[in-house]
């Protein structure tokens, strides 16, 4: 499910970001609009990672449903712009699902319950996918963080740099927070 973060992002920093824009913060909120509204590059995205992923058609459609859901769901503020001639820091607080936290349950459920995701009396990953994927769709709980985005200015218009893996993971709400 990493996959998707590389790809994405890719795509909106090519595809999303090369507007003309004024400040810096324009190009951050084309860059983040762009997941919420769930561009054309965004869903098209979506659509190749979840076709490249091992998971069952039912698995493929929720988690589908999940990614679009954290996107369209996340809440965004700009909290500060600072400009150095071409180049910016735009930092961004986002509240996002915090799916961290429900595949971690879900991990640990299997490990408490491993009985419960046996067919044929072997280990069914189907099975504890589905468990997963739904844990994930049912969570409403969220988490926030400030994102540092840096941007900058060529050709007159404002353009944001490949975001961090890190900065990925935490737009995505997978980020293992834990580790800190």
């Amino acid at each position: 499910m990493k996959k998707i973060l590389g790809i994405i992002s890719l795509l909106l920093l090519v595809g999303g970001c090369s507007c003309a824009n004024d400040k810096a913060a324009d190009a951050v909120e084309k860059y983040l609009n762009d997941y919420k509204g769930l561009s054309d590059n965004v869903l098209a995205d979506i659509d190749d990672i979840i076709e490249n992923e091992d998971l069952t058609d039912k698995g493929k459609s929720t988690y589908k449903e999940i990614l679009k859901r954290q996107y369209r769901d996340m809440i965004y503020t700009i909290e500060d712009e600072k400009y150095d001639g071409d180049t910016a820091l735009v930092t961004v607080k986002i509240t996002v699902y915090d799916y961290y936290q429900a595949n971690k349950a879900s991990a640990d459920y299997l490990n408490e319950h491993p009985d419960e995701f046996l067919g044929d009396g072997k280990y069914d990953n189907d099975l504890y996918m589905d468990y997963k994927l739904e844990q994930m769709k049912n969570t409403n709980e969220t988490i926030s963080y400030n994102i540092v985005f840096k941007v900058n200015k060529k050709d007159g218009k404002w353009i944001v740099e490949q975001p961090s893996d890190e900065v990925l993971e935490k737009i995505h709400g997978i980020y293992n927070y834990e580790e800190d």
